[in-house]
């Protein structure tokens, strides 16, 4: 089976949409540094407004190795949306590893204080075939 492109999935009426890019600029294969970097779409599908508060990152290199990443908001940012609105960042990973996986949730609020969890579904970074070491 093919590695998917990107991963889309909605949670709460909010759709996460991600795939991943590699960096060679940024990368030493003779030092075993991979960096990959995403695109993140979040989009307001409900009808309320919401801020994403928090995200946790599962990140799992190819020996299968985990790394959990949590922080608050994203990029520095904690993002306010409107029904119809979305949020768009880009962001990079780096791994010891030619490939591995990333998934996890975001937090948000709506504004009567209430908080919920949206899943990032898995998304694969990898060296394309042509670029492998």
């Amino acid at each position: 089976m093919a590695t998917p492109e990107m991963s889309d999935n909605t949670t709460h009426s909010i759709r996460v949409g991600a795939t991943a890019y590699y960096l060679p600029e940024q990368s030493d294969p003779d030092q075993r540094r991979y960096a990959f970097g995403y695109t993140i779409v979040i989009a307001n599908n409900g009808d309320k407004a919401v801020q994403l508060v928090s995200r946790h990152w599962i990140i799992i290199d190819a020996y299968g190795r985990r790394e959990d990443v949590e922080g608050p908001g994203v990029v520095g940012q904690t993002p306010r949306l409107e029904p119809g609105q979305a949020f768009k960042y880009q962001s990079f990973c780096p791994l010891r590893t030619v490939w591995g996986t990333m998934e996890g949730t975001y937090q948000f609020r709506y504004d009567s204080g209430e908080t919920f969890e949206v899943e990032i579904a898995r998304f694969y970074l990898r060296i394309p075939k042509e670029q492998q070491p």
